[in-house]
């Protein structure tokens, strides 16, 4: 019998606060309850953030809190050359574009098309889509500009991407923390456009990598917050374009702040060191959270 794999994947590049303990803990728990594995992964591709210190004191609070996860933990920024392989892969499937408008040249764009009376479409986030006007480039004026080092990020191309997969793109979602109800979600990988898969400088993704280590690392059932339920579309249109396995998901509720704003790391939310310095125990964690 295969046992259900867990994880709990933070990325280094701020203090873990309650929020992160609420899904560390429950896959902890669910984990247990399922007689299940709980693996630890740190999602550390942004190396301009992401730190060693930051890193060590993900181990602190979680040891601190009483998690139990198998060794050794996979660590993304060590995997690049297997992203790296699976970018290619899309590369010479034409499946990806280089796409060089700056953030600046987006706004200028959308805001010429806006004046001519034009509602700009815009991602379940309420990021415009990302115009056209790259995917028309000839083959030989991409590699001019590649070659002259211009800046640009690997796009995934939607339209050909969504006439390569099944007609029936959708995911199981758990229904309640128990993980004893499910029902079908259909995946709407459009809404989000031409998402970025990789960088020039970095082969890789928050999308990319994670559906690569979750095949990868054997994870059936994947438990984070609700602030990524609709990013699900995008994972599942990539593990359907790459043959992979699909994990089972549940989005679990947020743990908000007292003005009802999620919790942050870059809004300086208070971690759970500071908690812990404060005299602060694990049980008083598992309390404030629910738990």
């Amino acid at each position: 019998m295969t046992l259900l794999t867990f994880r709990f994947a933070p990325s280094p590049n701020g203090d873990l606060h309650l929020g992160h303990a609420y899904s560390a803990l429950l896959n902890q728990r669910l984990a247990e309850t399922a007689g299940g594995r709980l693996l630890l992964r740190i999602e550390d591709i942004d190396t301009t953030r992401c730190t060693p210190e930051f890193e060590a004191g993900i181990y602190r609070d979680l040891e601190w809190l009483g998690l139990e996860w198998e060794r050794p933990v996979r660590r993304q920024s060590d995997h690049f050359a297997e992203y790296q392989a699976v970018l290619d892969r899309l590369v010479g499937e034409e499946l990806v574009y280089p796409a060089f408008m700056s953030r600046g040249e987006i706004r200028a764009y959308i805001a010429d098309s806006d004046k001519r009376g034009r509602d700009w479409p815009r991602d379940p986030d309420g990021v415009p889509l990302y115009p056209a006007m790259d995917k028309a480039l000839p083959i030989s004026e991409r590699k001019r500009r590649i070659a002259e080092n211009a800046p640009f990020a690997w796009r995934l191309d939607i339209e050909k991407a969504m006439a390569r997969v099944s007609s029936d793109l959708s995911w199981t979602e758990f229904s309640d923390a128990t993980l004893g109800a499910r029902r079908r979600i259909e995946a709407r990988p459009r809404d989000w456009g031409d998402v970025i898969l990789a960088r020039r400088d970095i082969p890789t993704s928050y999308h990319l990598a994670v559906v690569v280590d979750d095949a990868l690392q054997g994870i059936s059932q994947v438990v984070r917050g609700q602030d990524l339920f609709l990013a699900t579309s995008v994972q599942r249109l990539l593990q359907d374009l790459l043959g992979l396995d699909q994990p089972a998901y549940f989005h679990h509720r947020l743990i908000l702040g007292p003005d009802g704003r999620k919790l942050s790391k870059s809004l300086g939310d208070t971690g759970l060191a500071a908690l812990r310095q404060a005299g602060a125990s694990p049980d008083d964690v598992r309390r404030l959270v629910g738990l």
